[in-house]
């Protein structure tokens, strides 16, 4: 197709303009070939005619289509030329604010004078890795893209950074090497990126200053090679200067300024170190104030002193240097000051006491008279003489300058020198990256000798450029068969070989430098004879015989000659320097003695001193050209990169762009030469996917073939008939400039026309809706009217056929009213009659039947006066005659006993008897005198005894009187008994009724204990509503949005304390391995220099940490509950003893430390005790009165219960008294009576005395009358206590006999047949009403007593509680005080109160926490004691009650077999001391997840370990427990270290570690832990030992191995992410693909692995399988899913916002549906639930943002409503980014972004771009007992576990 068919009508093109330099139209009229005019429209509305240039014909370039505009790369644009370049560029940087754009090879960076967030480290990691085409243009892209090819290919790269002052070529080379820095890391501990970066201030102090172009412009070149070692990680680096501008030390044009650290240091002048350098401000001297602006907007000079001087440290050099170099510095500023007096015959002169020369002598340490002089002479030398000659003042201030100039190029160089020095490495280097900073292509007003320089470096470097990029197209080309043509571009050769050539511009300034009189107009003349007429590229300016032009690649540029020989030659006095060298001042000795090496030590042709020195010394050219060959060279041995820096305008305006200024500069970098070749070629570049499914729409179905590479191709031959245009490729198809908009064309006309078929359908179908719609409704409308024309009918019937109805109701209820009236006045007579007549009968019946018992009363009483009258009379009667037979007897007995025989009869015998006694009272009458006065006491007393019992027996009698009196009174017993019957039943009413109330009262006082409870937390909450409101006030008087800031930063780190934990046991387990390794260096380096000395295998023996560690914890364990309190308080500080054991195993001494946490602990328990006292000394006295109560009631009980036992307890023990006092006196009256014998045998010996038979016979009759006198003693006790015990029996039986036969007289009367009495005493013979009542009594007393006891308990609970309140209002207010006095406090001195308040509090907290840990323990200890002990009790009882199994009898003549008992085994193994490292080796480091566990029982090594931990338990062996646990802990991170990669065996390891936790939280006894366990587990707990400590461990290995089980997952998964979820096309048809220009350059390699959505939730799955079989915790799987989806969305998220290709509708829609993917996966396993869809909420925000309209307020509402997941810089950026896919699409107008970001100002977030995609959340291992029975547990074979053995 000819390019003149696309100018047809409504086509976009270019026109040029003079001050946009291009200007957009569109044609009004179709072109046609020939025309001489084009009849054009501007976007103003104004119609133009552009007329074509008849011989040249040339057309105005065409526009490119408005999905091509603001693309990343301008090479795929369809129409590559001038003004699509600069309109590209616009957009992107005035409207869519990206500073970076493609342009081939090259990146170009526009200056936005304004900070941007796109340089942090999250932007550093999310480039880090991906290709070059992958995202949005940047510097580190480039960066990126130079580190990956030294890798891959191992060759060394090139960074060339050019533009013009002003362009950001040092912060583009600065950021570059961050990047290098970041990634790469050091490979020592010398922290060598670190001196490269601090490099940077001293190179920008030393070599930048302020230009009217820009504020802090290099004004010298630099090349740093940052060198890498085999591990491509930055060892050195090396930089080189070129052509540093010596003339702006002592001058400077208007509004200029000389090098940053001269104002740094006149700013810095107050300091105490510079007083002795006598400096001021920057407008005292010469050098520093000539511009006039001596201070920069927006920097502090002071604070850029601070960090040179930190600089100058961090690279090694000393205080002492840098003051020797700033006192070098202020030296020059002193010499500028140094004025020149002209004098007479062409001299000059300098004043005797010039103070700035005295100062700069002073400084520089030389004779003040040396240097005057020589500045105002110079020394002539001839063969023969010497001469020192004047100068006049010109020359001497000349000199003067020149010396400056001189001494700073020294200085510069020994800085950089000293650089080099510090960042050389002893490593040997590899490979390195080069970072050319140097100035781009000058031109000015007036241009000098450092311009020529500047623009011939420029020149070479295009050329390199030009040639870099021709063989980049060559090799694309020769790459996918293109056939290869010769492109013409630009060669610079020529002007370079009128710079540098022999003989030409350079070689003249030479030699005319070394003509004696020499002068500029002399070379000029020289240049016009040479080059005006043989070189094309030279020329002479019209007016001028002082300056040449140079036609360079940029623009030509006029050069004045003035100046050219003095600056070429750089001559400095002689003298000057020799007066220099002789200085006191080390340093400067130091840089001029370099200058002294540097020459020549002989030669061998004799010649002048001064002629030698002039040979010697190069000119300035000279070594220019050579520096800038050796810099080319080492250019040509790299593989180059390059940024082209822009600046866009002249006034420092951010994100402005000045056209004019922009296409000098896209024009001076070369960036329309790439463009120029690039169009001379096959510029779009298309893979064949790409095409097909761009171009689909031009394609049927039948053309769709199997091959997608002939399905192309036979489209274009299709449709574009010119061959030409297009080439096929292996992989691409390559289209000429312009076939691209072509295709498009054709693309959007065929989509055009599909939308009018669309529409013209869908314009069908909602009119016949319509329609149908209408018809409907008429239909319906008549329906509804004829119903209700039927409805009106119907209701007419009805209400006729009603009427009709009421009418009969009506009548038949009067007619049924009427007869109803007449039957009830019926039955109301009937009724009333009978009624009478029955009460006529009933009355004659009760007359006669009252009748009847009046006679049967009167006839018994008749009849009972008769039978008594008789019973009298009959007694009478016997009672006579009775008398009269008595009367008789005793007559009969009178006469009997008068008689002597009688007598006789009863004396027979007593005659023998009398004369005994008479003889025994004879002998004792003497004796018995004397007993007969003892005995009279003794008769005495049982007188009295006698009398008492008398008295007690008239008291009896008058008792059983009373009881006789008070059976008399018996009615009004029973009166009172029925009385204590109703109270009896009142009082179990009353119980009832008590009971009910102390119920009802019990659930008023926990209804009120709960109203307290819930007013306690009302009042906490109102506390808390307090200080919110006081904190909400604050913030209003202050400033909100930074409070506010503040407050969610703190809530957020608060928050977040367990990640940064867990992040720091990360960084620990790092340092850790770190340290691991480099001991392992340094063992190694020890073996190579020992070659007798080996080194075991490390994974088998323990390390010196490991034994440090196990001997702190033993020790710890064997300790007393204060070390443990000690150890408990170390760990809730944060340290854990694994943590302390480097410090112990460097021997450093154990200082005992004051702890400001015991003293507050001190101080709270004393407060506590004294709290504790007060409240037992109250519950004491509580206690007493409830003990005096209970003894007043039990003392009432026992009084009216019991009062006759205590009455005969009380005689029996007086009786006993009694009988010991008669006892006592016996046995003295028989001591007395033996002395009385004694003494009477003595006087008389015939007197009977002791042994003596009447003695004896004595003796015996009183011991045998004692004996009897006990026997009666007994009896009467006996027979009193029988009879005080059946009295009252007796009486209380007669009462309730006689009670009873009162109630029960009427009844018993009629049942009993025969007036029969009962007998009462036979229903209640053994008092059982009486103790009944009692019984209630006492169940009342005790009910009474429980009543009170409780109201006691609810007076303490409410006084408890009155305590509590008491003291939350006491905390109350000092919280609103400390809230009152914080407010009178500045912001920052309030969150520093708040900050020590919050800390004191949960100080006390801890500590009150700790001591009821502490209590705990010791309870949960001497329990475990308690339970062990019942346990063993138990078991020794289930032993002996447990049935053995027996077997039967053998049969006779057989043998008895052996019966084996089943053991029961206890859940332990057994092993020896010292198997540690076998157990170890077997189950921990040899063990493969893949092979031998796959068949095991999940966590099995966990319980190994276990029941050998148990069984170390169960032996009290501490020493074995430590060492078990801490080399179990060791050999897993050793493992994990060693395998960290590999996924299947982090996970399996998380599963054991988790494991053999919770078995240590399941056995360890723990109430909150043994709930679930059964009651053989509960025996299996550990007894001895406490390994909480041990536990906190084994958390923390567990979060090391979560956090490496998440970064291998996170490797794995990295890959796919991106392409799964942002690439691959996983709905066919939708996207549409672009051209995508020269992206990709280090793309993948040929036959990589595909990624999509689909290979993600495999992966997926495949993680979620292996966990599963691993028995991972269900709930550490969510957290892990978790983990994983937040990875996925941040690293989706991050790209899609640095990725410009992937914000459109179609990929929005694309987004959705993966995520979608992702939910359904997340709903199949059962995982929904766990948190992971809210980690996609930001990515589908996104993608929702991508899909919905843009345009109105409303919309911007809406979207700021939905997108609260993202960020305001995430939304902004995303709206910034979009770009249609198809013409249909609309861009995002700007001010509807400002409309959104007007919206978002007030939102308080996050500032950040990206999301944190290394972010790892807190995990948490809650606790999952186990149902497995160890003792069930069988060790497999194939463990190797043999020395094992189960307990």
């Amino acid at each position: 197709m000819a390019a003149s068919e696309l100018y047809t009508q409504y086509a976009r093109v270019w026109l040029p303009n003079a001050l946009e330099v291009w200007k957009p139209a569109e044609l009004t009229k179709d072109y046609s070939p020939g025309d001489r005019v084009l009849f054009l429209q501007l976007e103003d509305g104004t119609d133009v005619e552009y007329k074509i240039d008849p011989q040249t014909k040339r057309l105005p370039p065409l526009r490119n289509p408005d999905i091509l505009v603001g693309e990343n790369d301008l090479t795929a644009l369809s129409y590559l030329h001038e003004p699509a370049v600069l309109h590209n560029l616009k957009v992107r940087f005035v409207e869519s604010k990206m500073i970076y754009t493609y342009c081939g090879i090259v990146l170009v960076a526009i200056n936005p004078y304004e900070s941007l967030p796109i340089y942090d480290h999250d932007i550093i990691h999310a480039y880090s890795g991906q290709n070059m085409g992958d995202m949005d243009p940047h510097i580190f892209a480039v960066a990126e893209e130079a580190y990956k090819q030294m890798a891959r290919d191992e060759r060394n790269q090139s960074v060339i950074v050019s533009g013009e002052s002003g362009a950001g070529k040092t912060v583009s080379a600065k950021y570059a090497m961050r990047y290098f820095a970041t990634v790469s890391g050091s490979s020592c501990e010398t922290n060598v990126e670190e001196k490269v970066l601090a490099s940077n201030p001293i190179m920008e102090a030393i070599g930048n200053a302020k230009t009217t172009r820009n504020d802090n412009s290099s004004r010298f070149g630099k090349y740093i090679e940052i060198g890498f070692d085999k591990n491509y990680r930055i060892i050195g680096a090396n930089m080189r200067t070129y052509l540093l501008e010596k003339s702006r030390v002592v001058f400077q044009a208007a509004e200029e300024r000389n090098y940053h650290i001269f104002y740094q240091l006149c700013a810095s002048s107050h300091l105490p170190e510079f007083k002795a350098l006598k400096l001021g401000s920057a407008d005292d001297f010469l050098c520093t104030g000539q511009g006039g602006i001596p201070v920069i907007e927006g920097v502090d000079d002071t604070k850029e002193m601070r960090s040179t001087r930190k600089a100058f440290s961090l690279l090694g050099i000393s205080e002492t240097q840098q003051m020797g170099v700033f006192q070098i510095l202020a030296a020059l500023l002193h010499l500028g000051n140094v004025e020149v007096k002209e004098g007479t015959m062409d001299s000059s002169a300098i004043l005797a006491e010039n103070n700035h020369l005295m100062v700069f002598c002073e400084l520089m340490g030389v004779a003040y008279e040396d240097m005057s002089h020589w500045l105002c002479h110079r020394k002539l030398k001839t063969t023969t003489e010497t001469y020192v000659k004047p100068l006049p003042k010109a020359h001497a201030v000349n000199a003067r300058d020149a010396l400056a100039k001189h001494i700073y190029a020294k200085v510069f160089s020994w800085i950089v020198d000293r650089i080099n020095e510090s960042l050389r490495s002893a490593i040997k280097q590899r490979s390195f990256i080069g970072v050319l900073d140097i100035y781009g292509f000058e031109t000015f007003d007036i241009n000098s000798f450092e311009q020529f320089c500047i623009n011939y470096a420029n020149e070479k470097l295009q050329q390199q450029f030009n040639m870099h990029v021709f063989k980049l197209e060559q090799e694309e080309y020769m790459k996918e068969d293109i056939p290869w043509t010769l492109i013409d571009f630009y060669d610079n050769q020529p002007c370079i070989n009128l710079i540098e050539a022999k003989m030409g511009v350079l070689d003249l300034l030479d030699e005319e430098c070394k003509m004696p009189k020499g002068s500029d107009d002399t070379w000029a003349q020289k240049l016009y004879n040479t080059f005006l007429k043989k070189s094309e590229i030279f020329d002479k300016p019209r007016m001028s015989n002082k300056a040449f032009i140079i036609h360079h690649f940029a623009d030509k540029v006029e050069y004045q000659c003035e100046g050219f020989l003095e600056k070429n030659k750089d001559t400095v006095n002689e003298e000057q320097i020799n007066v220099l060298k002789l200085s006191k001042f080390d340093l400067l000795v130091e840089l001029f003695r370099d200058e002294e090496t540097a020459a020549p030590t002989g030669r061998t042709k004799t010649t002048r001193p001064g002629q030698a020195q002039r040979d010697n010394k190069k000119t300035v050219g000279t070594q220019f050209r050579n520096s800038l060959n050796l810099l080319m060279e080492t250019l040509n041995g790299t593989t180059p990169h390059y940024v082209r820096c822009i600046k866009p305008n002249d006034h420092k305006s951010p994100f402005t762009l000045d056209p004019i200024r922009a296409v000098q500069q896209l024009r001076a970098c070369g960036v329309l030469e790439t463009i120029r070749i690039s169009a001379a070629g096959f510029p779009s570049r298309w893979t064949y996917q790409e095409f097909f499914s761009r171009y689909r729409v031009l394609m049927k179905q039948k053309d769709i073939l199997s091959d997608m590479k002939l399905t192309c191709k036979n489209v274009l031959e299709k449709w574009v008939k010119d061959h030409d245009k297009y080439q096929f490729g292996k992989n691409k198809i390559f289209f000429r400039a312009g076939q691209v908009a072509y295709l498009e064309k054709l693309r959007s006309d065929r989509l055009r026309k599909a939308c009018v078929r669309i529409q013209k359908t869908i314009r069908c179908w909602l009119a016949r809706k319509r329609f149908l719609r209408m018809r409907r409704a008429a239909v319906t409308i008549q329906k509804h009217a004829r119903g209700y024309l039927a409805r009106c009918r119907v209701a007419f019937l009805r209400r006729t056929r009603a009427a009709v109805v009421i009418q009969k109701n009506q009548r038949m209820l009067a007619a049924r009213r009427r007869y109803q009236d007449l039957r009830c006045a019926a039955v109301i007579m009937q009724r009333l009659l009978r009624a009478y007549q029955a009460r006529q009968t009933y009355c004659k019946l009760l007359y006669e039947h009252k009748v009847l018992i009046v006679q049967r009363w009167v006839r018994g009483w008749l009849a009972r006066r008769r039978y008594q009258r008789s019973l009298r009379a009959v007694v009478y009667l016997q009672s006579c005659v009775r008398r009269m037979a008595a009367r008789r007897e005793l007559k009969k007995l009178k006469v009997e006993a008068r008689s002597v025989e009688h007598f006789k009869k009863l004396n027979v015998g007593m005659e023998n008897k009398i004369m005994q006694l008479q003889r025994k009272v004879d002998e004792q009458i003497k004796e018995n005198r004397e007993l007969g006065e003892r005995l009279s006491s003794t008769e005495r007393s049982w007188a009295a005894e006698s009398e008492r019992l008398g008295r007690e027996v008239e008291r009896l009698r008058g008792a059983e009187e009373e009881s006789r009196v008070a059976a008399e009174k018996l009615p009004s017993l029973l009166e009172q008994l029925s009385f204590l019957r109703q109270e009896l039943e009142t009082t179990r009413g009353e119980k009832e009724a008590v009971q009910e109330e102390a119920r009802a009262y019990r659930e008023e006082n926990e209804k009120r204990v709960s109203e307290l409870n819930e007013k306690n937390s009302l009042l906490m909450t109102e506390k808390e509503n307090l200080t919110q409101l006081i904190q909400e006030q604050s913030q209003q008087i202050a400033d909100t949005e930074a409070h506010a800031e503040d407050r969610r930063w703190l809530d957020r780190d608060l928050s977040e304390e367990r990640r940064r934990y867990q992040s720091l046991l990360s960084e620990y387990a790092q340092l850790e391995g770190r340290y691991a390794d480099l001991k392992e260096e340094m063992t190694l380096t020890v073996e190579t220099g020992k070659p007798g000395h080996t080194r075991e295998d490390s994974s088998y023996s323990s390390n010196g940490s490991e034994g440090t560690f196990s001997s702190g914890l033993s020790g710890s364990q064997g300790r007393n509950s204060s070390a443990e309190s000690h150890s408990s308080t170390r760990r809730s500080s944060g340290f854990t003893e694994f943590e302390t054991s480097p410090l112990r195993r460097e021997g450093a001494p154990q200082q005992d430390v004051t702890d400001m946490s015991v003293l507050l602990k001190l101080q709270r328990r004393v407060t506590e005790l004294e709290q504790e006292k007060q409240t037992l000394q109250r519950h004491l006295d509580k206690r007493e009165e409830v003990q005096e109560d209970h003894a007043r009631t039990a003392a009432e009980l026992k009084t009216a219960g019991r009062a006759e036992l205590d009455l005969v307890a009380l005689k029996r023990q007086e009786l006993e008294s009694e009988n010991k006092r008669l006892k006592t006196d016996l046995a003295e009256l028989r001591q007395s009576l033996a002395t009385v014998s004694k003494s009477a045998s003595a006087k008389t010996p015939s007197s009977p005395g002791p042994g003596s038979a009447p003695y004896n016979v004595l003796l015996e009759q009183l011991d045998s009358a004692n004996e009897e006198l006990e026997i009666r003693k007994e009896e009467v006790l006996l027979l009193r206590s029988h009879l005080v015990r059946q009295e009252a029996l007796k009486h209380n039986k007669e009462a309730y006999g006689e009670m009873h036969r009162k109630m029960d007289l009427g009844k018993t009367a009629k049942k009993l047949p025969g007036g029969a009495t009962p007998d009462y005493h036979t229903l209640n013979e053994d008092g059982e009403l009486w103790l009944a009542y009692e019984g209630l009594k006492e169940t009342n007393r005790v009910l009474v007593s429980q009543l009170q006891m409780q109201d006691r308990d609810h007076e303490e609970g409410l006084e408890e509680l009155r305590v509590e309140v008491c003291r939350l209002r006491e905390e109350n207010s000092q919280q609103q005080q400390l809230i009152s006095q914080s407010l009178l406090l500045p912001p920052e001195g309030r969150v520093d109160a708040g900050l020590q308040h919050e800390i004191t509090r949960l100080t006390n907290c801890n500590l009150d926490l700790m001591e009821q840990q502490g209590k705990q323990d010791k309870m949960i200890r001497k329990l475990k004691k308690q339970l062990k002990t019942y346990m063993n009790r138990m078991e020794e009882y289930e032993a002996k009650g447990q049935v053995e199994r027996v077997v039967p009898d053998p049969e006779p003549g057989t043998p008895g077999r052996i019966t084996r008992k089943e053991r029961d085994f206890k859940g332990m193994l057994e092993y020896r001391r010292g198997d540690e490292s076998k157990l170890l080796k077997g189950l921990v480091l040899e063990l493969k997840p893949r092979g031998v566990a796959v068949n095991l029982l999940p966590g099995l090594p966990a319980y190994i370990l276990f029941m050998c931990l148990r069984h170390a338990d169960y032996c009290n062996d501490d020493q074995r427990v430590s060492t078990l646990l801490n080399s179990t802990i060791n050999s897993i991170k050793g493992l994990i270290k060693k395998k960290g990669s590999d996924f299947e065996t982090v996970s399996f390891w998380l599963a054991n570690t988790c494991r053999l936790l919770h078995c240590l939280k399941q056995y360890s006894g723990e109430e909150p832990f043994v709930k679930q366990n059964t009651p053989r587990q509960n025996k299996h707990c550990l007894t001895n030992f406490d390994l909480s400590e041990y536990r906190q461990l084994l958390n923390d290995l567990a979060v090391q191995v979560y956090q490496q089980l998440v970064k291998s997952m996170e490797e794995t998964l990295l890959p796919m992410i991106v392409p799964g979820m942002l690439e691959h096309e996983t709905i066919q048809g939708v996207l549409g693909s672009k051209p995508t220009g020269l992206r990709k350059r280090t793309s993948s390699l040929p036959g990589e692995a595909v990624y999509t959505v689909d290979s993600i939730i495999q992966q997926l799955s495949l993680f979620h399988a292996t966990l599963t079989q691993h028995d991972v915790d269900h709930d550490l799987i969510k957290q892990v899913v978790r983990q994983l989806f937040y990875i996925t969305c941040s690293v989706t998220l991050n790209n899609l916002l640095l990725r410009k290709e992937m914000c459109s509708w179609s990929k929005g829609l694309q987004i959705r549906y993966n995520v979608w993917q992702l939910e359904e996966w997340l709903d199949e396993h059962g995982l929904s639930g766990c948190g992971a869809k809210e980690m996609l909420e930001p990515l589908i925000q996104a993608a929702q943002l991508l899909q919905v309209k843009k345009k109105t307020e409303e919309d911007a509402q809406a979207i700021c409503t939905m997108c609260s997941a993202l960020t305001t810089p995430q939304i902004v950026k995303v709206l910034n980014l979009y770009t249609p896919v198809i013409e249909f699409e609309e861009r995002v107008p700007t001010s509807f972004i400002k409309t959104i970001q007007v919206l978002l100002k007030d939102r308080v977030e996050s500032p950040q771009l990206l999301m944190d995609a290394k972010k790892i959340f807190s995990v948490t291992f809650s606790f999952t007992p186990s149902s497995l029975a160890l003792e069930t547990i069988q060790i497999p074979s194939s463990l190797n576990l043999g020395f094992l053995t189960r307990v």
